[in-house]
């Protein structure tokens, strides 16, 4: 189904599904000298389309697609000396190329956070396959904070709902469900 705009390239023509034994891959940037170049030792997870105003969307699209790994499954492996943060002050320290602009991964350093140990990622930067397909839309009504006109916010959540990406503006109930509970635990109301 055409559609007047983009959502984001990699799922405008249907979401492929990934592979349950997949176990990683390689986030390349977009530089053709010199890519940085971040290694994933695991499946993603969480995978979804996000209209926020702070994650790295493909020139056109009005969503990023983006996942979660375990921290300690990312690594830098070439051309670290070229990744900055882009806002130091932002929860997700998004580290991007500094020449090409791509968002490599974001990281949490605050150990409180619900979604410390988590590093967020854009798996479309890679050209292994088998990476989780995204589940849902999050942060939908944030893309008229990017510049989407709109009067045209009933024919995107439509589009969403047609790819399988049921719309939210907030996380998946899920996702917000386990981050009520760490912040439930962490306040002692639920004990471990």
């Amino acid at each position: 189904m055409a559609s007047a705009f983009s959502i984001h390239p990699s799922v405008d023509n249907g979401i492929q599904a990934g592979a349950d034994d997949f176990a990683g891959g390689t986030l390349v940037c977009r530089c053709a000298q010199d890519p940085v170049r971040v290694k994933i030792d695991s499946q993603s997870a969480y995978n979804h389309a996000c209209g926020c105003t702070k994650c790295w969307k493909p020139k056109g699209a009005l969503f990023s697609v983006v996942a979660v790994v375990p921290r300690d499954k990312l690594t830098v492996t070439d051309h670290a000396e070229k990744l900055a943060v882009v806002d130091p002050k932002a929860t997700i320290q998004r580290h991007a190329c500094t020449k090409c602009g791509v968002h490599m991964y974001g990281r949490i350093e605050n150990t409180g956070h619900p979604l410390y140990g988590f590093d967020f990622i854009h798996t479309e930067l890679s050209s292994d396959s088998g990476w989780s397909a995204p589940q849902f839309a999050a942060f939908v009504s944030s893309i008229i904070e990017s510049g989407a006109d709109p009067a045209i916010m009933g024919a995107v959540r439509a589009r969403l709902k047609a790819l399988g990406l049921e719309p939210y503006d907030c996380l998946s109930p899920p996702l917000m469900d386990a981050i009520a509970t760490h912040t439930a635990k962490a306040s002692g109301v639920l004990k471990s």
